[in-house]
Order: structure tokens, then C-alpha cells, then sequence
């Protein structure tokens, strides 16, 4: 495995990445120098200087995953990732504290004219009575966005006995009201905030949220404060409103172009400045490459990240429990691909007993995954199978009930196929993944190692002439499962064997009288 960082990284992220890959750090890389090398690595490393447009990607052949060190990822092209089954990762929570003392500190500037003081006294000037601020205690902050970096200013602002109001559509009444924010829309914000701080990701939606619309709402002498992205914020509706007065104040960390060098907002007397600091603190860059460095060699691991961006998020609680699912899904996909002989046309998962009530997306993309695994030239993987499937015309449903069926969890995999359809469920057993049923078979397996399955006609003396076929094959028997449905009828076998089952040793099982069909399949 090798990894290429392209951007200043802690050496403690890059030791944990060391572990298991080769890491080349070359930064200053041109677009064409980094489409020049990208292909010779399975994982790129990058912070927000990086664009990592769908060029690059398409060049990535061999890419599994990106890691943006830190929160956004404007720069990254989720979409084209995607496309390519690359999982994206961040590392929102590394440099949460950081921005929020940042935002804090900025606010605190703003309110004090620290900054100018500094200035002026520094230029032998005295100006006590200019340079009059005002208390942030009893005044009201309006926070856009309640995320990590926003819930984190929220609590150091009532530290300071501030009133904090927040708008956040993505979250719940009860999670503000755990904190004392109250959730308020987003006029209602505008309208009362004395102090506004922006904590939003950008989006086509919320580009340019803050503009002259937004601006004539507020009260007189608002101040604000930017420690999120510069495309929040119409930058010359910003200019006007400090000109006429509306805005007493503003401090910005983020800019819409970067570095930016020809903006009036750098000369106006009412604007504070800073380089996009938020998070640059000792112990955020730390945390940062720990969190992306860890998440990165979890994916080259095959392992699922904590944090995706581009798959559906979950604690490390709910990973935990979720793993024996996943890994039985994408067996239950892979064994089903096995013994599959005619077009599929639509996938039904149900999902019974307690394993309905986990995150049953997740254990679909996981079907799906073990599906079209063997079927399709391109990388499939949980974040791009349920587009392939859907470019394929599959229709697929999920249906769940708490009740248990039989077991107590079970997904069962209903296929309906050109030629009717075909089944198979699976349970977990002690984190162990089971095969329960094939079609109208009952029996239990774990979907391991190399597995030989064959349908017959009941008779005296089959398992028999099985077992010879394969002992003069010079292979062991691990185990054998067998289902029926009736006496005389057709049955089911399932040979767990030591070895890999070997042309030769298939077609003399295809040979035998009471065979139907034969197949084999290594997990």
C-alpha cells in the first residue's frame, strides 16, 4: 500500500500511517504532477489547499480513499469519488475546540476594538475614548449551524453569560434544548441577534445566505463573525453594510477567494482579519492527523471509517454492533452471485427481529457489494453499489418487522429473476455470519473459507458417492449441511472443504447421476 500526502501533516499522523503503507509527502504539487503520480497510490492525504477535482480521481486507479485533514471537503469531488467506489473521509471533531476559541476569541476582539488598540497604541497614540467597546454578558449570539464547532461556541458562550439562540434545520428541538440554545428560524435569528457567528458548510443552497436581503433584517450595529466558509457571505453586501453603519463590526477568518490580497474588506477600519486560523493550533493539527490518519489505514484494512463523507455516518458504538451484519449481507451477496443462473430483475431484503431495527441502508450497500462483486470489471465497494445497481435497472426494496422470524435476527435476500425467483437468508450467531436457507432449504453454515454446493435427487448412497468424488480429489471434508424437502425429493448440500474446489473436481460432481447442478464459492 502507498500513501501520498500533498500538505503539511503531523508527524504523529504520519507514523500511524506508516504502520501499515509507504507514505511519500510532496507538497507544492501542480494539477499535472499530481495526475502524473496519483496512480501508483491507493490513498491520498490532503487538507484544503489539495483540489481533488475528477481529473485527479479519474487518474487515481488504483485510489481507495481520500482523506481531507480537517472538515470541509469543497475541495474534493465527492460526487466523481463516488462514481469511482472512493471513500472520502474527514476529520470533523479534530478541530471542533479549536475554531470555537477562535470564534470566541474573534468575538471578543470585536467586541473590545482589540485589534485597533493594539495598533494604535504601538503608533504612539492614546485613544481610550475611540476605542470604547462593549460586554458580551447579557447580549444575544445567534449561531447559523449547530454543529460541532457551533455547539462547542454555544457552551463557551453562555460561559460568558451570553443569551444563544441557533438556527439549524439538520437538528432536533430536544438536542438544542440539552444545550439552553433555543432554535429559532432563520429571520427570527437575523432580527435579534446582537452577535451572529457562522458554523455552516457550504452548499448550493446556503451560498451567499448572508447578503443585502439578510443584512437589512438585522439590528443596527450587529456584529459578525466567520469561522466556517467564505461563500456564506456576500462579501460586497458585507462592504455596504459596514459603510452604512448597519454592521458595527466584522470578523472574518475566511474569505471567498484565498488568500484574499485585493479585497477592500483587509482596509476597512471595522473589519478583523486572519489567515484561516481556525483550526491552526498545535492540538488540532495533531488531532486532525490522528483522526484521518487512523480512518485512512481502517479503509486500506478493509474496515469500515468513522467518519464518511460520502457513506452513512455512525458512532463507533453502532459500528461496532453493525459489523457482523454488514459482513453477513455481503456474503449473503456473494453466495447468491455463486449459484445465481438467470438475469436478475429485482432484490427484495427483509429484514426480521432485531436486526430491523439497526441501519438496514447500510446492510443493503452490503448486499449489494457481495452481488456485483463478481459481476462487474469496475471497483464496487458499500459506497458505489447501490448506483451501479440502479444504472443496472434493479429494483430494490427493503421491508423490516421487529417480530423474529424463526431466529432472532434474519435478512433474507428474495430475487426475482427471469426464471422466477430465487432465496436466501442469513442470521448472526455468536458475531458469526450463518446461511439459514437457500430457496426452500433449511440447514446453517457459516459462509467461510472454500465451499462446494450442489443440489441432487434424494437417494440412498449420494452422500456417499459425494464424499468419494471428492477424497480421490485428494481434498478434506470440513463439514457437510444437507436440506430436504421430502423424501425422494430434491435436496440440498453444502461441502465446507480444506481446499480449493478444482475444475476437475466440479465437473466429475457435475458427472455423478443424481446431480443437478453443482457449484463452488471462496470467501
Amino acid at each position: 500500500m502507498k500513501v501520498l500526502i500533498t500538505e503539511p501533516f503531523s508527524e504523529e499522523g504520519k507514523a500511524i500511517l506508516s504502520k501499515c503503507a509507504t507514505v511519500d509527502v510532496k507538497t507544492g504539487l501542480t494539477e499535472a504532477a499530481l495526475i502524473d503520480i496519483i496512480g501508483d497510490y491507493q490513498a491520498l492525504v490532503v487538507r484544503s489547499a489539495t483540489q481533488v477535482n475528477s481529473r485527479v480521481i479519474e487518474a487515481g486507479k488504483q485510489l481507495v480513499v481520500i482523506g481531507r485533514a480537517g472538515t470541509g471537503v469543497d475541495n474534493i469531488d465527492i460526487e466523481a469519488a463516488t462514481r469511482h467506489g472512493i471513500l472520502v473521509v474527514n476529520a470533523p471533531t479534530g478541530n471542533a475546540i479549536a475554531v470555537a476559541e477562535h470564534t470566541i476569541a474573534l468575538m471578543l476582539a470585536l467586541a473590545r476594538n482589540l485589534p485597533q488598540a493594539d495598533c494604535s497604541l504601538k503608533a504612539g497614540k492614546w485613544e481610550k475614548k475611540k476605542l470604547e467597546g462593549i460586554e458580551v454578558r447579557g447580549k444575544t449570539l445567534g449561531i447559523i449551524g449547530l454543529g460541532r464547532a457551533g455547539s462547542a461556541v454555544a457552551k463557551r458562550a453562555q460561559g460568558l453569560e451570553m443569551s444563544v439562540i441557533a438556527y439549524d434545520p439538520f437538528v432536533t428541538q430536544d438536542y438544542a434544548a440539552r444545550m439552553g440554545v433555543a432554535l429559532v428560524s432563520f429571520d427570527h435569528l437575523l432580527s435579534e441577534s446582537d452577535f451572529i457567528s457562522l458554523h455552516a458548510p457550504v452548499t448550493e443552497q446556503n451560498r451567499g445566505m448572508i447578503g443585502a436581503r439578510e443584512f437589512a433584517r438585522m439590528k443596527a450595529s450587529v456584529r459578525l463573525i466567520n469561522c466556517a466558509r467564505g461563500e456564506l457571505i456576500d462579501e460586497n453586501a458585507l462592504l455596504e453594510a459596514l459603510e452604512s453603519g448597519k454592521v458595527a463590526g466584522a470578523a472574518l477568518d475566511v474569505f471567498c477567494l484565498e488568500p484574499p490580497l485585493e479585497s477592500p474588506l483587509l482596509k476597512h477600519p471595522h473589519v478583523i482579519v486572519t489567515p484561516h486560523l481556525g483550526a491552526s493550533t498545535r492540538e488540532a493539527q495533531q488531532n486532525v492527523a490522528i483522526e484521518t490518519a487512523e480512518q485512512v489505514v481502517a479503509v486500506l484494512r478493509g474496515e469500515l471509517p468513522r467518519y464518511p463523507v460520502n457513506a452513512p455516518p455512525l458512532a463507533p458504538e453502532e459500528l461496532t454492533e453493525l459489523s457482523p451484519y454488514l459482513d453477513l449481507g455481503q456474503r449473503l451477496g456473494a453466495f447468491y452471485a455463486t449459484v445465481a443462473a438467470h438475469n436478475l430483475n429485482s432484490l427484495e431484503l427483509s429484514y426480521s427481529g432485531e436486526v430491523a431495527e439497526k441501519n438496514t441502508s447500510l446492510i443493503t450497500a452490503s448486499v449489494l457489494t457481495g452481488l456485483l462483486l463478481p459481476i462487474v470489471e469496475e471497483p464496487v465497494n458499500r459506497i458505489n453499489a447501490p448506483l451501479i445497481a440502479r444504472e443496472r435497472g434493479w429494483i430494490i426494496s427493503e421491508r423490516r418487522s421487529t417480530a423474529p422470524e424463526n431466529f432472532t435476527n434474519l435478512i433474507t435476500m428474495t430475487v426475482e429473476t427471469s426464471a422466477g425467483h430465487r432465496l436466501v437468508a442469513g442470521t448472526v450467531m455468536r458475531r458469526e455470519p450463518h446461511i439459514v436457507r437457500i430457496d426452500d432449504y433449511w440447514l446453517d453454515f457459516v459462509p467461510k473459507g472454500h465451499l462446494l454446493i450442489s443440489e441432487h435427487v434424494e437417494g440412498p448412497g449420494i452422500i456417499g458417492r459425494v464424499g468419494t468424488v471428492v477424497g480421490d480429489a485428494g481434498i478434506n471434508i470440513s463439514f457437510i449441511q444437507l436440506g430436504r424437502q421430502s423424501r425422494g425429493g430434491t435436496g440440498l448440500m453444502v461441502l465446507g472443504l480444506d481446499d480449493p474446489v478444482t475444475p476437475e473436481l466440479l465437473e466429475a460432481m457435475r458427472q455423478l447421476p443424481s446431480i443437478r447442478y453443482a457449484r463452488a464459492i471462496s470467501f
